[in-house]
């Protein structure tokens, strides 16, 4: 098999070979490959291109390519989540719609779109007199781009371009987009202390990526103007052991409105009656340095931890009983801590670290015991496996941290085993998802790339038992009955490590399971990608045709009675899916309705627990968790 592709290296094609071979006979076509290589030259960076943006700008090459190191790993990507940047240059343009907060509030983003520091991409575009989506997809522009900012961070630093590398202390200080001392200082030292070491990558096209060391001590004076402020503190909520540093989050009203506030509630969980139930993994889809900005300026959004990927360090932001705007569902929000980690979904592999494995490890672990959660995959949940409220935004629900998050690995660092058949009760019924991640090798796509096969946590779901079978499809990812896709974000057609089915149906090699709705099948020789499961299994209720499917468990409207809560400001799930009739999911519960009522900034009296006497069980309905009624079910194995 012979592919004729622009600077393709011996590296590169063995580096096909070996996936090629791991996979599964049939899995990859020789299009796909080709598609693969093809679409390599077109996104990978070079050394020609900080080379030349650095001439052209002034800005010494080695940092230039240190920053650049630091924001993505020099790898080209598209910003997709709350805190997400574009190119190799990590460059912000927040989402003009965006509302982690998740409970449908019209939230006012004008002060968004007008925080400078929060859409570094837009002024870098404005510099460049270019359009800034050209930014976005052209590695070319986007380096560029943030050689083009940080010169005039320079000039605004020190007066000048300076030829010397040490005089650009301050220019990194600023080009990290915090205000806070320690987090703008620590991007600035990194960025030096890769000077120092050198880096060398070889890119997918077999490009070699070289920042040779140099002993270069900064100037830190270059950033004694610029106003920064202290803010460390060290009463943080973290466990022995950890470096843990507290950095409180913005809670500000953004306009003269009391409901157009950030980025996080006030409330008193779990004293307030609000159960901390859940913890949820994100990724920020940048580095720590911007979620920490993100999380300070008018964004409408914060998490409670974020992870730094290079030394476990971790950075809080919010407390545990105050509900930040991270899930973008109230509910969830209402009911979990959210950790994000730094990095990208789609290079999971290259940010997921051994220390930040470890380091969230024993967060999640110190938080369970703190809070009684459970360390199980129906409350250990990634984003991706959050719901939305309503149908409109289904589709639009975030995906991370993706495919390149190894679940096993790290249930086995926290001390629990996510193979429930260590346990007694287990089911010949049920089946838990758990593929080796080390073996069980994917080639995903996104957007107009295909991804290097690597390991992956997920198994694809066909409609048929078989490779050549369409994979099936979520009616919100897929209109007109169009089918699922190998896009890594297409959460429709993949189950993930630790997820548990009702089996369906067995043929040969594969295994059929109840999934969204549908029966859907996946490779499963000699039972190697799963293991026995156990728990409630739930169907329709003797009687019932389908039954609606929620994303969250909020109560009846008579709960409101005499809150004067209004009617407009009460929690409202929509329908999501409906489960057919004779279809099995595996269910926790049941659990109480309840609502947390907070509307208006800094005004606590009216702020309001809602109990309902509606309950409810949470099922992993597909890739995603979703809510179904007590009243509408019957239990069926437990």
């Amino acid at each position: 098999m012979v592919f004729h592709v622009k600077k393709a290296s011996k590296y590169f094609a063995s580096v096909l070979t070996a996936s090629l071979l791991a996979a599964p006979s049939g899995y990859f076509s020789k299009n796909e490959v080709k598609v693969y290589a093809e679409s390599v030259m077109k996104t990978e960076v070079s050394q020609e291109l900080f080379e030349n943006a650095a001439k052209e700008f002034g800005v010494p090459v080695s940092v230039l390519m240190a920053v650049s190191y630091n924001e993505s790993n020099w790898v080209q990507h598209e910003g997709q989540s709350e805190i997400g940047g574009y190119g190799v240059m990590n460059l912000v343009q927040q989402a003009q719609d965006l509302n982690a907060k998740g409970d449908d509030t019209e939230l006012g983003v004008s002060s968004l779109l007008d925080d400078r520091a929060l859409n570094t991409l837009d002024q870098a575009a404005q510099i460049l007199n270019v359009d800034s989506d050209l930014l976005k997809n052209d590695p070319e522009q986007n380096i560029r781009g943030g050689a083009a900012l940080l010169a005039q961070y320079a000039k605004q630093t020190t007066g000048s371009l300076p030829s010397d590398p040490a005089e650009w202390y301050g220019a990194l200080v600023k080009y990290s987009g915090s205000d806070i001392t320690e987090a703008a200082t620590d991007f600035a030292d990194e960025v030096y202390g890769t000077i120092q070491s050198g880096k060398e990558k070889t890119a997918r096209n077999g490009d070699k990526l070289t920042l040779k060391a140099e002993n270069i001590l900064p100037n830190k004076e270059t950033a004694k103007n610029i106003p920064l402020r202290n803010v460390k503190f060290t009463n943080t909520d973290c466990p022995n052991g950890l470096e843990c540093t507290y950095i409180p989050a913005a809670y500000k009203q953004f306009s003269s409105s009391k409901t157009n506030y950030g980025n996080y509630d006030i409330a008193n969980r779990p004293q307030d009656g609000l159960d901390i139930r859940y913890i949820v993994i994100h990724d920020i889809e940048g580095s720590v340095q911007s979620a920490i900005s993100t999380f300070l300026g008018n964004s409408y959004v914060s998490a409670h931890y974020i992870i730094d990927a290079k030394k476990g360090k971790v950075t809080e932001m919010v407390r545990p009983n105050d509900i930040p705007w991270h899930a973008g569902n109230w509910y969830f929000n209402m009911h979990s801590i959210g950790i994000e980690h730094e990095g990208f979904a789609t290079e999971g592999t290259e940010w997921y670290s051994e220390q930040m494995y470890r380091s969230t490890a024993k967060l999640v672990k110190y938080l369970s015991e703190r809070y009684n959660i459970p360390l199980d995959r129906q409350h250990i949940l990634g984003h991706d496996e959050i719901p939305a409220l309503t149908a409109t935004k289904q589709a639009g629900m975030h995906w991370d941290p993706g495919a390149y998050w190894d679940w096993a690995h790290f249930f086995n660092l926290i001390g629990e085993s996510i193979n429930p058949s260590n346990d007694k009760g287990q089911s010949s019924s049920i089946v838990t998802i758990r593929p080796n991640y080390n073996t069980n090798i994917a080639s995903y796509t996104y957007g107009s790339t295909v991804l290097e096969p690597l390991s992956s946590s997920f198994v694809e779901l066909h409609s048929e038992p078989d490779f050549n079978a369409p994979l099936i499809s979520d009616p919100f990812l897929h209109k007109n009955g169009t089918r699922g896709t190998k896009n890594l974000n297409d959460w429709g057609d993949k189950a993930a490590i630790g997820q548990s089915y009702v089996q369906a149906d067995q043929q040969g090699d594969w295994t059929a399971i109840y999934f969204g709705g549908q029966k859907a099948w996946f490779y499963n020789p000699n039972n190697k990608n799963t293991v026995p499961g156990k728990g409630i299994v739930i169907t329709p209720k003797e009687g019932l045709g389908t039954i609606p499917v929620y994303g969250a468990a909020y109560p009846e409207d008579s709960a409101y009675d005499g809150t004067g809560i209004l009617s407009s400001a009460r929690g409202k799930a929509e329908v999501l899916y409906q489960l057919p009739k004779g279809q099995k999911y595996i269910a926790v519960g049941p659990i109480q309705s309840d609502y947390y009522h907070a509307k208006y900034f800094n005004d606590p009296l009216t702020n309001k627990v809602v109990k309902g006497s509606e309950e409810y069980y949470q099922i992993t309905f597909n890739h995603r968790v979703g809510f179904v009624k007590k009243s509408d079910v019957d239990i069926v194995e437990q």
